[in-house]
């Protein structure tokens, strides 16, 4: 168990056997973020189908201190600086993808409507864990009693007014279907053998209450690494199914995904769907060339021989969709920090396609926006050491200060890959984020 009591922190715990009160007590607890300008609230919804769960639900709220940076302003450097400076301290944060330009030769040209910053990590004035029906509040500026106290005592509110915001493409279903095609090409010629291609859905002038869609996010999608960020005017409401990578004591942990395919109207068209993506050829290629994009990054970081992957091609069913998870682990080099562990497997295989470099190359060729916050990680860093990071995906991201609304989706190119079928999965991993923001899935029915 985490040690919660860092120098200057008053720390409370209670226990709630009760899973309707423990479930009422979180949703009032992102209520309770509402008051602060800066918070993470990294969320499981209960799935505990990953072997590494640790946490129900964690947060941070408000800012003891921070740092801000921009790719290129030496930010993984500085990261670490911070991390060492505070190193009996949680922080929470987020690297953006296009931290790929400190960690290669590369570059961002696309426009970015939304002006995230590209690292952004905070030491919390207040932290919450749930895990195992206990709740644990730990305060640095306020008696964590009268924290939960509080939250207990918050009213939620009924909704108001059925949400109606409706994205458009940037691209048309012509461009995307025409660029696939040119992946393919590439492939055939030798250049990659698998490109991750993502295209944006946008909304340049949302009115929304970030903390009302998240909350119907969560409830329609119960995402194992759902996240809700913000950093003053920039929100994150994040549904990912997927791990970048976690470090539990001197091993690392990555779960690749790779296959997607929709859930069944019934059980038994469920249990098909499940063995169609299990069976299917193009899936179990495309994960395994990521497996062995993942192996490769962490053998960089870890003592030799002792890279395996834990599970190939494990299904795993979610609220709409089932998924191909694969589980890569190894363990720690004594000399490698963990951020530069990051820094070997950053950005994720899953997201890029292989060879890494190449595909980032075409990706910032072919793709029409910046991917900036997208595809890239949110999570932690603890004080033992630890730390756990998501893949941001299925993830709406939002500037309220300009009204902004971005969600990007995207699937792995591989030779053998049909151009409508791909467009016809962008639509699906879509689908349910779409729902919410119309009002047609705000009971996740």
């Amino acid at each position: 168990m985490l040690d919660l009591s860092v120098p200057n922190f008053q720390v409370f715990s209670i226990s709630t056997p009760d899973d309707s009160a423990l479930e009422a007590f979180k949703t009032k607890a992102i209520h309770w973020l509402q008051d602060f300008e800066q918070f993470c609230c990294l969320d499981s919804n209960a799935q505990q189908q990953d072997p590494y769960h640790q946490y129900d639900l964690m947060l941070g709220a408000g800012c003891l201190d921070a740092l801000i940076c921009r790719a290129g302003e030496e930010a993984i450097q500085q990261l670490t600086h911070f991390q060492n400076q505070n190193s009996g301290a949680f922080l929470f944060g987020y690297l953006g993808y296009d931290l790929k330009n400190e960690v290669e030769q590369l570059s961002s040209g696309h426009p970015d409507p939304l002006g995230f910053p590209d690292l952004c990590f905070f030491i919390p004035e207040h932290r919450i864990e749930i895990r195992q029906h206990t709740i644990r509040i730990a305060s640095a500026t306020r008696s964590p009693q009268s924290i939960y106290q509080e939250i207990q005592n918050l009213v939620v509110k009924p909704k108001g007014k059925k949400l109606d915001v409706a994205l458009q493409p940037r691209i048309s279903r012509e461009t995307y279907l025409s660029t696939v095609q040119a992946i393919r090409k590439e492939i055939s010629l030798g250049n990659i053998y698998e490109m991750n291609f993502c295209q944006e859905f946008y909304n340049p002038a949302a009115a929304l209450d970030p903390f009302e869609v998240y909350l119907l996010l969560r409830e329609a999608t119960q995402a194992p690494f759902g996240a809700f960020f913000r950093w003053h005017d920039h929100f994150a409401l994040c549904a990912s199914p997927e791990r970048f990578l976690a470090k539990r004591g001197p091993k690392l942990i990555s779960q690749p995904i790779k296959g997607t395919i929709r859930r069944g109207n019934d059980p038994l068209e469920d249990l098909a769907l499940r063995n169609e993506l299990f069976q299917s050829p193009k899936n179990r290629a495309e994960n395994v060339m990521i497996v062995d994009l993942v192996r490769n990054d962490l053998a960089r970081s870890c003592q030799p021989g002792t890279v395996v992957v834990e599970e190939l091609f494990g299904i795993y069913g979610f609220r709409t969709v089932f998924q191909m998870i694969s589980t890569v682990s190894g363990i720690l080099q004594d000399n490698i920090s963990a951020i530069q562990a990051i820094q070997y497997a950053f950005p994720m295989g899953s997201m890029t396609g292989a060879p890494k470099i190449r595909s980032m190359q075409l990706i910032e060729k072919l793709e029409q926006c910046r991917r900036g916050l997208y595809s890239g990680a949110i999570g932690y860093f603890a004080p033992n050491g630890d730390f756990d990071f998501n893949v941001v995906i299925r993830s709406l991201l939002y500037n309220q200060a300009s009204s902004y609304l971005s969600l990007q989706v995207g699937g792995a190119i591989v030779f053998d890959s049909d151009p409508e079928a791909e467009y016809a999965e962008c639509l699906l991993k879509a689908e349910r984020i779409m729902g919410v923001l119309s009002g047609e899935d705000e009971m996740g029915e």
